[in-house]
């Protein structure tokens, strides 16, 4: 169920006496998502120092969406990383790790994939989150992916034919479903994309291990073993599908590790898998989208 894997970010306690403890220590962090009930103890905070960050929008159709984007200072064309947030929208953490992606040496760009309906930052729980986003379908987001591939090709500072596209938990299942969708993509990491989410008409008819066949691009998979909502065998069933297509495909899966492990401003963030997980990421796109 979606609320297990949820819940599994609260580190074992139940929603009250994790807000009740953050209430008595005094943790506030502007910028993140209220529903995303952030933790200041391990919280990453990547400057801009060395990089060009600027904000801009985009047009899908007759829509123009927020975009949030960061590069490396200095001359050179980049490699294209586009990262998709999670259930929580385009909140502080998803603009970090952007910035975190630009260090690394790529064009990094994120965006507010529930900007039409006036996004979902503000709202105080995820039953209120879940009312906004879950209806939005996912050919939506592949329009607005389509449109943003677009404006990254156009980008000065971009290198147009490498293109990349990583998210977290929700952004995970888009990203697999993604690289099935534009062949644009060269290369992909999906971070705790849900393998077999519910089906609901005129929302989502394909699921990632519908679609594993299509994958072109190679796809690094990462999960924790402990994921109330993704189990290690369908973790497995989709490495075995791309595989089986004749894809490069590897999926890490993470002893101990719970749903949303790299989120590093929750309960359910583990120092040393998100560590890990990381380089795996940077030199899965290193080699894929840089040599």
């Amino acid at each position: 169920m979606v609320e297990d894997w949820l819940a599994n970010t609260y580190g074992g306690m139940t929603r009250r006496e994790f807000l009740a403890g953050l209430a008595a220590t005094g943790v506030f962090l502007a910028g993140y998502s209220p529903a995303a009930t952030a933790v200041a103890a391990d919280v990453i905070i990547t400057t801009t120092e060395g990089l060009v960050v600027t904000e801009a929008k985009v047009a899908s159709g007759e829509f123009q969406f927020p975009v949030y984007e960061a590069y490396p200072k200095g001359a050179g064309k980049f490699p294209v990383l586009l990262i998709i947030p999670e259930v929580f929208g385009m909140h502080e953490h998803i603009r970090d790790v952007t910035r975190r992606f630009a260090k690394e040496g790529f064009l990094a760009i994120t965006f507010e994939p529930y900007a039409r309906e006036g996004g979902v930052s503000q709202l105080p729980d995820i039953a209120a989150v879940r009312k906004v986003v879950d209806p939005v379908p996912d050919e939506r987001v592949m329009s607005d992916l389509d449109a943003l591939v677009l404006y990254a090709k156009r980008h000065p500072a971009a290198r147009p034919d490498r293109v990349g596209v990583t998210g977290f938990c929700r952004g995970g299942l888009y990203t697999m479903l993604f690289a099935a969708h534009n062949p644009e993509v060269k290369a992909a990491v999906s971070w705790y994309g849900q393998i077999r989410p519910v089906m609901t008409p005129n929302v989502r008819t394909t699921g990632p291990l519908d679609a594993a066949g299509r994958i072109k691009a190679p796809l690094l998979g990462l999960y924790g073993a402990e994921d109330l909502g993704i189990p290690v065998a369908d973790v497995r069933e989709m490495e075995a599908a791309l595989r089986k297509a004749g894809r490069t495909a590897e999926f890490v899966v993470y002893p101990g590790a719970p749903h949303a492990f790299h989120a590093d401003y929750r309960p359910s963030y583990r120092a040393e898998a998100a560590k890990d997980a990381w380089n795996r990421c940077t030199a899965w796109f290193n080699k894929y989208l840089k040599e």
